[in-house]
């Protein structure tokens, strides 16, 4: 089973978050911000990948802490539920269409983080979300699971569109990325024998 618990308790936040690779796409998200919610819903529906996350912070603050912290969880319960990276596809790469926006996502799910992010937004709110936040989450996402994430805008108008393929692409990209490849499935993907260090 390639599934994880984790659980992250601060001074600020308190934040429940099981996956599940090999799921059909369930999600039960809660964080009290609508938003993020509809956005993490959309990672574990296109990434086939089960998905639950209760987060309770201090949004009388604002959303950052909350944001930046449910990153941190889920990453953390991929690289687990990722184990030994045996058998993985490893990389994968999406081009995201939404009516007017297209997105790109590249994934090398290596051990190794990293975050190039190319994304633009035109204003600092969709909805009641600061628009700054989303690097936050994957910046967050991509250090704590250990990949090297790749996200570029290639072209959109719409905010909340432009979001939701950066969410959707990560998602199906992911899927590709970590599926088993049944010609290595007794193999780590890596000539060096060995991923994660």
């Amino acid at each position: 089973m390639r599934s994880a618990t984790v659980e992250r308790k601060t001074k600020e936040t308190e934040i429940a978050v099981t996956l599940d690779l090999d799921g059909t796409g369930l999600s039960e998200i809660s964080t009290g911000i609508g938003f993020f919610d509809h956005m993490l819903d959309q990672l574990g529906r296109h990434g086939l990948i089960d998905l639950k996350v209760v987060a309770k912070g201090d949004l009388h603050i604002d959303q950052h802490h909350t944001v930046e912290d449910v990153g941190i969880a889920i990453g953390l319960a991929l690289r687990k539920a990722l184990g030994d990276f045996r058998g993985i596809t490893r990389y994968a790469d999406t081009h995201l269409a939404m009516d007017e926006a297209l997105t790109r996502c590249a994934i090398d799910v290596s051990g190794r983080p990293y975050l190039v992010w190319k994304v633009e937004f035109s204003r600092p709110k969709v909805g009641d979300f600061d628009t700054e936040l989303f690097k936050e989450f994957f910046q967050a996402f991509a250090q704590n699971a250990g990949i090297t994430l790749h996200i570029e805008n290639l072209y959109g108008e719409n905010n909340h569109h432009i979001a939701e393929t950066c969410f959707k692409a990560l998602a199906r990209t992911l899927r590709a990325a970590v599926a088993i490849d049944p010609r290595q499935a007794d193999r780590v993907p890596s000539t060096k024998g060995k991923l994660g260090d």
